[in-house]
């Protein structure tokens, strides 16, 4: 036998073997792709349940910081910043965007230092 003729046969035999094992390549696949979809409708479903579980939290957290929050001591150079920025003039917005402290916190503050608003 010539090697071209026997190099031939053998490509013949590997093209007609190659079909057989395809087959199975296919199965792999479309097992593959199941679990592919089966996890991604978990993770859906996982993320539709911490949406709901951080709305409910959002709901709850205020009704609890209302009455359960602490008021922070304001340090001593806060309230001379206040107190110089208010005998300069700025207004109780100004002031309170300055200090980084909410309106009603620095009218207090003015008040504990005996400054009639």
């Amino acid at each position: 036998m010539d090697i071209p003729l026997l190099l031939l046969i053998i490509g013949i035999i590997a093209i007609v073997a190659s079909f057989f094992v395809g087959s199975n390549t296919r199965v792999l696949e479309d097992e593959l792709e199941k679990v592919s979809i089966s996890l991604y409708q978990e993770t859906s479903n996982l993320k539709k349940r911490v949406r709901v579980l951080e709305e409910e939290l959002m709901i709850v957290a205020p009704a609890q910081e209302t009455f359960a929050a602490p008021k922070k001591p304001i340090h001593a150079i806060i309230v001379n910043q206040i107190t110089s920025l208010h005998s300069q003039g700025y207004t109780i917005p100004e002031i309170s965007q300055r200090s980084s402290l909410a309106e009603a916190e620095v009218v207090a503050v003015l008040r504990s230092k005996g400054v009639h608003l």
